[in-house]
C-alpha cells in the first residue's frame, strides 16, 4: 500500500499544476510605445524643414516688427523699381558694389547689412544683390519691408 499512496500523491500534485493558469497581466507596458513615439518625433523634426525647400511662393507685404537698434549706423543697400542700386544715399553700379562693400566691411566690426527692394523689382535681381552682399563679406543680411501689411490671420 505504501507504493500506492506514494504514487498517488505525485499524480495529484501534477494535476494541480496543470490546472493552474498564470494570472493575466492587467497593466500595459508603455515603454516600447514611448520609444517608438520618440523615434518618430525625431524623424519628423529632421524631415519637416526639408519639406519646405523648393516651394514656390509670392512674397507679400509683412506685419513684421522692426529689428532692435544697433550701436553702429546700419548699412543699407536699396534697389529702386527701375533697378538702380543705392548704397546708403549714393547711387552705385552693380560692378562697383562688391569692391566698395569689401572696403566698408574691412572697417566695420558688424557684418549686418539691410537690403531694401521695391516690391516691383524681380526676385532674381534681389537674389543677385544678396549674392553680391554675401560675396563682399556681409553674411547677416536683413530684408526691410513696410509695416502694415496683412497678418497671417487675414487682417
Amino acid at each position: 500500500m505504501a507504493g500506492n499512496v506514494a504514487s498517488a500523491k505525485p499524480r495529484a500534485r501534477r494535476g494541480r499544476r496543470r490546472g493552474r493558469h498564470r494570472a493575466l497581466m492587467a497593466e500595459i507596458n508603455i515603454t516600447p510605445m514611448v520609444d517608438v513615439m520618440l523615434v518618430l518625433l525625431i524623424i519628423f523634426m529632421v524631415a519637416a524643414p526639408l519639406m519646405t525647400v523648393g516651394v514656390p511662393v509670392e512674397l507679400p507685404k509683412t506685419a513684421a516688427t522692426p529689428l532692435p537698434a544697433v550701436e553702429e549706423e546700419p548699412l543699407t543697400v536699396s534697389i529702386t523699381a527701375e533697378g538702380t542700386i543705392t548704397l546708403m544715399k549714393t547711387e552705385i553700379s552693380a560692378e562697383d558694389l562688391v569692391p566698395k562693400l569689401r572696403a566698408i566691411a574691412a572697417e566695420r566690426a558688424d557684418d549686418k547689412i539691410f537690403l531694401r527692394a521695391d516690391g516691383r523689382v524681380p526676385y532674381e535681381k534681389v537674389a543677385q544683390v544678396m549674392g553680391a552682399l554675401n560675396a563682399a563679406g556681409f553674411n547677416n543680411i536683413g530684408l526691410v519691408t513696410d509695416t502694415g501689411g496683412p497678418e497671417m490671420n487675414g487682417q
